[in-house]
């Protein structure tokens, strides 16, 4: 059965895995199969993270960065999402990773994974559109005489941000209706720059994709401090893949918003990782094959892919493919925009807010839509850009660092309940699988597999120039066991479990009746 075909039994199985875990149906739970895999492809968006990171790969090791660290970070990316998988098809509720674990795990651990992932989710929406704003100003910038100063940039990132929160507060429809147009024209985009590179690169040299030539220091144009160490460098270029391929725990975050959520959620974290994977491959060894001079283009440093284009494209074809990609862009926060709401909405729903969570938690009975939860993260975005922007550590806005330090927040918030899952699969707190689900020894291989990336993570985020990530982590996680210790420890209940569930039954039925919840 397709996700379209939603039967009355199929909704009523939904609310009643929903109900087992102590929650209501209060969000409108309309999105289709393919809306669910094109949230988080529309997040990973590879005409956003490949681009603006593009250098990464060029700037470390040539065009080997692109042809082989591409597959390798992929890879990392891949058994991440086949773990998440998993336990999303048992576990499919809008608290995602925090509520897996926190039932998984601990109280503890689900709080902390809730804040690394919503610090991680904030952050990251930040990124991506002072990515797109910096996109803009290489682009269409200057007819509109915008230089891409730092309050420019502010000023473009609130009034898209808070665009992106207009359209996720007037309902689900509304946001999944251009998430799904977005997964359309990335993969149309996509194709569109591929051929454009081939047919008009000067030549085409194959080996390019698989050799290893060190662009560390001026020859990479400063992307990366200057090294001997080829290994090291391949290392730092899966920063591209890595960063790029994140994202897709956002169709667990809208699970309470997806037909057969038990099947189909898991089906689109894995289905997003896969195609973004493969085309994401396709178009990144296209621009390679198509740089006139590696050696001209690598010095370029952060300014690569604008180089090549302005090399090899006619004036006409280069500004209709870079107006598409500001498009996906722009749809990639917005679609950020739901993931992060949602899981502040979840989270605020268990207490987990001091003092702001029956707020957070509210579900506006007309448009069905967690209100309070979706601006208060675009209003966290735009402090964030604000801040990032206009702070300096020496030369270095702590934009630099905090962008950096957003890969780790995110992969530590994917591994903790995903290690979690891995120990307590088959026992009391997880004693079966979801429909959805390999078997329990390639499933605990993925999940080992999975801390070993973190592992690799961890070493390419803090390693220089990033040495000051490692500060902020470490900073952010000795204030969390403060906070845990002195506060949250005695208040922080977590999920509904066991009695608390049973309890719950008559504040479930006024919450569904609140928002005309029928089902």
């Amino acid at each position: 059965m397709s996700s379209d075909d939603y039967s009355d039994h199929a909704k009523h199985e939904d609310m009643k895995v929903l109900h087992g875990m102590g929650y209501a149906q209060e969000l409108s739970r309309s999105m289709s199969k393919f809306s669910n895999f094109a949230i988080s492809f529309s997040i990973i968006c590879i005409l956003s993270g490949g681009i603006n990171s593009f250098a990464q790969a060029v700037s470390s090791i040539g065009g080997a960065g692109g042809g082989i660290g591409w597959i390798t970070g992929c890879v990392i990316s891949g058994m991440f999402a086949l773990a998440m998988a998993q336990i999303a098809s048992a576990f499919p509720t809008a608290g995602g990773l925090y509520h897996w674990g926190s039932i998984l795990g601990n109280r503890f651990w689900g709080w902390l994974t809730a804040w690394l992932n919503l610090l991680g989710l904030i952050t990251v929406l930040g990124a991506i559109n002072i990515g797109t704003a910096y996109f803009f100003t290489g682009t269409f910038g200057p007819m509109f005489g915008f230089e891409g100063t730092d309050w420019e940039v502010v000023g473009f990132v609130a009034v898209i941000t808070i665009v992106q929160a207009i359209f996720n507060h007037i309902g689900i429809k509304a946001t999944t209706f251009l998430t799904d147009i977005s997964g359309y024209i990335i993969f149309a985009t996509t194709a569109a720059l591929v051929l454009a590179c081939l047919y008009y690169a000067p030549a085409i040299d194959i080996s390019r994709l698989w050799t290893f030539k060190n662009y560390s220091g001026a020859a990479g144009g400063e992307v990366f401090p200057q090294s001997e160490s080829i290994g090291y460098l391949f290392l730092l270029c899966l920063l591209l893949p890595v960063y790029t391929i994140t994202g897709y725990d956002a169709s667990a975050h809208t699970s309470e918003e997806t037909k057969n959520a038990a099947e189909s959620v898991p089906r689109g974290i894995v289905s997003a990782v896969i195609w973004s994977s493969l085309i994401g491959w396709i178009m990144i060894c296209a621009i390679i094959l198509a740089i006139p001079d590696m050696d001209a283009a690598a010095a370029q440093g952060w300014g690569v892919f604008f180089g090549t284009m302005d090399a090899i494209l006619p004036n006409g074809l280069k500004m209709v493919l870079y107006f598409f990609i500001l498009i996906t862009q722009l749809l990639c926060g917005l679609a950020t925009v739901t993931s992060a709401s949602r899981m502040l909405f979840a989270f605020s729903r268990d207490d987990g807010v001091p003092g702001f969570s029956k707020a957070l938690a509210t579900v506006s009975p007309t448009y069905r839509t967690p209100v309070n939860a979706i601006w208060t993260a675009t209003a966290l975005c735009i402090l964030y850009v604000v801040l990032a922007l206009s702070i300096k550590v020496g030369e270095t806005s702590i934009y630099v660092i905090v962008v950096n330090s957003t890969l780790v927040f995110l992969f530590l918030s994917f591994t903790i309940p995903l290690i979690a899952g891995m120990l307590a699969f088959g026992g009391p707190k997880w004693p079966q699988p979801g429909p959805w689900a390999m078997s329990a020894g390639l499933y605990k291989l993925v999940t080992v597999l999975s801390v070993v990336g973190m592992a690799v993570i961890l070493f390419i985020a803090v390693a220089p120039p990033n040495e000051r990530v490692l500060y902020v982590v470490l900073g952010f996680i000795a204030i969390a066991l403060v906070v845990w210790v002195l506060v949250e420890n005695r208040r922080f209940e977590g999920p509904p479990t066991g009695d608390r569930i049973a309890a719950r039954k008559a504040a479930i039925a006024a919450a569904e009746a609140a928002v005309g919840e029928k089902g």
